[in-house]
């Protein structure tokens, strides 16, 4: 986004357009919240499915927290907190700025309920909308880059409300809808993938350039990558079933150690929201359950199920310096044309889409799924986690998992970009997280 870096830098008599681009677009990624939580209950909203998600109402509240303390609070001598509970209450993750709810109880917050998280929610907009209007030139520069990340951190949570929403669907025997789709339902399979290959040689990742990204996205520096070829496309879910029809949770050869443990101990006998009926697999979505759709690709694996599936495959995951490299050749190709799904498509209906035509160039690197990549989660050279509270967001996370590239149909479009890191321990599956397959050349 380039609004993120270009409002601390513009020239002083440039400061009525800034706020004019900042304050729209505040208003266009909280609006999308509040969209995304308008086919939910009350009821919905207050319900947590596991200890790794969190209420809807609870992500309503917390990216308002987000707003209230670190710019209202920081900057605005005149606020007062709505309730000085929420301090405690919404907080994350955040040592810095005091203690928080344990994560895994916040279902059990019946209070306040949902009409009040709302309130709390106007109120911070009003606040931050008024002192915006009244923000000296330097104090505006100093707070744009936070109302910047904040903004970024509050479409992390839009997508976070609809995996949450769709493990809460999911363990109701119901099967509820969120949205009914309005796609037509294409079965055939996918067209056989092809393998693009990449010379070896000296390249550069990492974030470049004025445009927003993480702290955990730079410096930009220098990778040595040996020749390797990748797939054109995600692994599919007629590819995958294949895997499964063959035993592949059955055998420990192609697991690693803790993947075949973590099968073991969770009974894992295929993707997350894949259910057996009538001796079929069906598959779970955000529009209620519906058979296996074979070109589709595959989605809500585990780190340890897509590293099983391309050992079988004869093949191996990309490293993130791999993959970013083949984002970046394809997207300078052919651009946003070759995205897939994302958060804006099908009316807030993700689902990822069915698989294209072989390419001489990989595709659909940015949407779809989240592809799980080689690389274990950890700081670029030369990192320096930003001072002050903000450095808690990525880098105390820098153990124990593993790197996602891409985006997914969940992510908002004007969010996600080829330098992007996505990270989550490696059995996490509830996210919309797949694979593509790469090898040596």
């Amino acid at each position: 986004m380039t609004i993120a870096a270009s409002l601390p830098s513009r020239p002083s008599n440039e400061t009525t357009d800034d706020f004019r681009r900042l304050r729209d677009y505040y208003r266009a990624v909280r609006g999308r919240t509040l969209q995304l939580t308008e086919p939910l209950s009350a009821e919905d909203c207050a319900i947590q499915a596991m200890p790794d998600a969190s209420p809807a109402k609870w992500h309503l509240a917390h990216t308002s927290w987000f707003f209230e303390t670190f710019l209202l609070a920081a900057f605005d001598s005149s606020h007062r907190p709505l309730n000085e509970a929420y301090a405690f209450l919404f907080n994350s993750y955040y040592n810095a700025v005091g203690a928080q709810f344990a994560r895994p109880r916040r279902g059990l917050l019946s209070r306040p309920d949902l009409h009040e998280v709302l309130d709390y929610r106007r109120a911070v907009d009003d606040g931050v909308g008024a002192w915006l209007e009244r923000a000296s030139d330097e104090d505006f520069r100093r707070a744009a880059p936070i109302v910047v990340l904040g903004l970024n951190h509050e479409q992390q949570h839009q997508e976070l409300i609809l995996t949450d929403i769709k493990a809460l669907f999911f363990a109701n025997p119901l099967w509820p809808a969120y949205r009914p789709s309005s796609v037509s339902e294409l079965s055939e399979p996918a067209p056989a993938p092809n393998w693009i290959r990449f010379d070896e040689g000296v390249r550069e990742i990492g974030h470049a350039g004025d445009a927003f990204a993480y702290d955990n996205e730079s410096p930009r520096h220098r990778v040595w990558i040996d020749a390797f070829e990748i797939c054109d496309r995600p692994v599919t879910n007629a590819e995958y079933r294949a895997f499964i029809e063959d035993g592949g949770y059955e055998q420990s050869a192609w697991w690693l150690s803790d993947g075949w443990t973590t099968v073991q101990q969770m009974h894992w006998q295929a993707p997350a929201y894949w259910h057996r009926v009538d001796g079929e697999w069906q598959e779970f979505t955000l529009a209620g359950m519906r058979s296996i759709r074979a070109a589709e690709p595959v989605t809500h694996l585990s780190f340890y199920e897509a590293e099983a599936y391309a050992r079988w495959a004869g093949a191996r995951l990309p490293t993130e310096a791999e993959w970013e490299l083949a984002a970046t050749t394809s997207l300078e190709g052919a651009g946003s044309a070759e995205a897939g799904a994302l958060l804006e498509d099908e009316s807030y209906h993700p689902r990822p889409i069915r698989a294209v035509p072989a390419s001489t160039t990989p595709r659909r690197m940015i949407g779809d799924v989240w592809e799980w990549t080689a690389s274990a989660y950890a700081a670029y050279p030369g990192y320096r986690p930003p001072e002050g509270a903000l450095g808690e967001y990525n880098a105390k996370f820098m153990c124990n998992q593993m790197v996602l590239r891409g985006g997914s149909c969940a992510t908002p479009r004007d969010h996600i970009r080829a330098t992007y890191r996505n990270f989550f321990p490696p059995a996490a599956r509830w996210q919309f997280s797949g694979l593509r397959l790469a090898r040596h050349s």
